[in-house]
């Protein structure tokens, strides 16, 4: 991932047959399938990869139990099918998570569906054990010829509470069956760029690159790391920036007359927090619970910690959301009302993240009711070029997403498709080993690095622990200050994966922030290597050390002075913190 050689590249040749803007998890997973049909085809990013809504989901890989109620059953079935797809092509990222539903009623909500049949927009009441059994009885028929897992079983009231006895005595049931979670997103959606990028130099992508209009009309591509600008052209283009799709339309399609939003999208925000009584109260499963109000609320162990979620707020501005305190509280106390005797101190929370879910423009009073399914859509202009947007979709399918806008653009292009991606490993999931203890031992002994440390690489990275441990023997190593990942490691992602700023790194490339092991000193450590290997001045270090600390601090809720209290060796800090600045 050279950024320079890309871009002097398109200052000779600006033109691709398609531009992808865009580098979220849809943009990425179109521009993968376009790049192996051997298409000549560009993305770019405003911002880092990865870096909006698909930083910001629940990390639920899963059908959408509670879509069914909207009737979106196509949607539940072809989520499934992408979840199991997953399991079985990202098995580094990818996992089954067992997940149990504390029961409240028999009966409540049966009505929903007809209410969501007759168009009414009442909000939807708790749902009991009749409508949850429904539901996964056509989850097990959705998934009965692969069976990748078990299917649903039920528990009375007795049998829950002495498997999970903080839960809210006033159940009357539970009951559990299986989904996945994804644990390093971004880190996937990096993958998938990768093995875009690899199927030749037809595929080119840049991050902190932006679509612009010039004077003259034209497009433009402005590199926001250098500050060039170059002509762009494209014979189609793919809007896939989600929640800014309208945003983005205004922008490169300005002689279209103005046409009624496409998204309407809805904020959610999460929680991680480091409680001990709340970790064990789980059992090592996630908990799928409403809260008072019929909101569905997400709890489940994550990266060590417990995350918790989420609201469901409209928004206008995807570029200014973040958590508020209003929706900390809403999130603490749907906490307590599943797990009433467990209390929460606000130094236990230790990160917390909110993005915006791409949703299509609806006017549907209960954002709960606004369908998740995706769809794309061309938009004709005369001085641009058509104009493909990627319409809705969650992140579980993005792969199927990808496919459509890809198939489309193939059929506009008059290309046929060379290959599909159904069964194509991602990344570190390619020969992945069914029992990876052998073949951990085996990379140890070839590398004669530790085998705790192979694990741990293995963890981080699958399969790909073999390319980054030999990349550690290249040089003389050792481990950051308060972390576990060493500086040979943080030099090979950031030439290896398209760098460029330290959030890039810390909350991206690596779970540092989000799973609350960063601390300052940690933090400045990765500064000095970045800066070394970008060839920062003392002025530009110190510029991006105050940009880190105040994006750290307005969207995710950690003070410097919080990131302070968690380095273990204060003098350290202290000169680190002096070269720094």
């Amino acid at each position: 991932m050279n950024r320079n050689e890309t871009f002097n590249g398109l200052a000779r040749r600006p033109s691709a047959e398609v531009l992808v803007i865009g580098g979220g998890i849809n943009g990425i997973s179109v521009f993968r399938e376009l790049a192996l049909q051997g298409v000549d085809v560009l993305l770019v990013e405003k911002n880092d990869y990865c870096s909006g809504a698909s930083a910001a989901l629940s990390r639920m890989v899963h059908g959408g139990l509670r879509y069914l109620e909207n009737g979106e059953f196509k949607l539940v079935r072809e989520s499934l099918e992408e979840r199991d797809r997953l399991l079985a092509n990202a098995p580094h990222y990818v996992s089954p998570l067992p997940t149990t539903v504390p029961v409240f009623d028999i009966f409540s909500g049966l009505a929903n569906g007809a209410v969501r049949f007759l168009g009414l927009g009442r909000r939807p009441s708790r749902r009991g054990a009749v409508v949850i059994k429904t539901g996964l009885a056509i989850y097990d028929f959705f998934t009965r010829a692969r069976a990748m897992m078990p299917r649903h079983t039920f528990r009375g009231k007795g049998r829950t509470l002495a498997k999970w006895p903080r839960l809210n005595p006033d159940l009357i049931a539970s009951a559990t069956y299986y989904d996945a979670q994804v644990s390093h997103p971004e880190r996937l959606g990096i993958e998938l760029l990768l093995d875009g990028l690899s199927a030749g130099p037809h595929a080119r992508a840049l991050n902190y690159a932006e679509v612009r209009r010039g004077a003259d009309g034209a497009l433009a591509l402005h590199d926001e790391i250098t500050g060039r600008t170059i002509p762009v052209n494209a014979d189609i283009i793919i809007n896939a920036t989600g929640g800014w799709i309208d945003l983005t339309n205004r922008t490169i399609l300005p002689d279209v007359q103005p046409q009624p939003p496409l998204m309407g999208g809805t904020k959610g925000s999460h929680l991680m927090i480091d409680n001990a009584e709340l970790m064990a109260a789980l059992g090592g499963h996630m908990l799928y619970y409403e809260n008072e109000d019929g909101r569905i609320c997400i709890l489940f162990p994550y990266l060590g910690k417990v995350l918790v979620g989420s609201t469901d707020i409209r928004v206008d501005d995807p570029g200014t959301v973040r958590c508020e305190a209003d929706e900390r509280d809403y999130i603490l106390q749907s906490l307590a009302f599943v797990l009433p005797d467990i209390r929460i101190a606000p130094e236990e929370i230790v990160f917390q993240f909110s993005g915006v879910r791409p949703l299509p423009a609806s006017a549907d009073s209960f954002t709960g009711r606004i369908p998740r399914d995706h769809f794309c859509t061309f938009i004709e202009a005369e001085r641009t070029p058509p104009v493909l947007c990627m319409i809705g979709g969650k992140w579980t399918t993005f792969r199927s997403f990808g496919e459509l806008a890809a198939d489309m653009t193939l059929e506009r292009l008059g290309k046929q498709r060379r290959t599909d991606t159904i069964v194509r490993p991602i990344g570190g999931g390619r020969n992945y080993p069914a029992n990876p203890a052998p073949w951990v031992a085996d990379l140890a002994s070839r590398t004669g690095l530790p085998l705790e440390r192979i694990e741990q690489l293995f963890g981080r990275y699958g399969t790909g622990a073999e390319k980054v441990a030999e990349f550690l023997l290249r040089g003389e190593d050792h481990f950051l200050p308060d972390t576990d990942y060493s500086r040979r490691e943080m030099i090979h992602l950031i030439h290896a994966e398209g760098v460029e700023h330290l959030d890039d790194l810390l909350l991206r490339r690596t779970t540092l922030a989000i799973s609350g092991q960063l601390s300052l000193i940690a933090a400045d450590a990765a500064l000095a290597v970045l800066a070394a290997e970008r060839g920062w001045d003392e002025a530009r270090r110190g510029a991006e050390r105050s940009r880190f600390l105040t994006l750290l601090a307005e969207r995710h809720g950690i003070s410097e002075q919080m990131l302070f209290s968690r380095s273990k060796d204060r003098s350290i800090l202290c000169e680190a913190t002096a070269s720094a600045v």
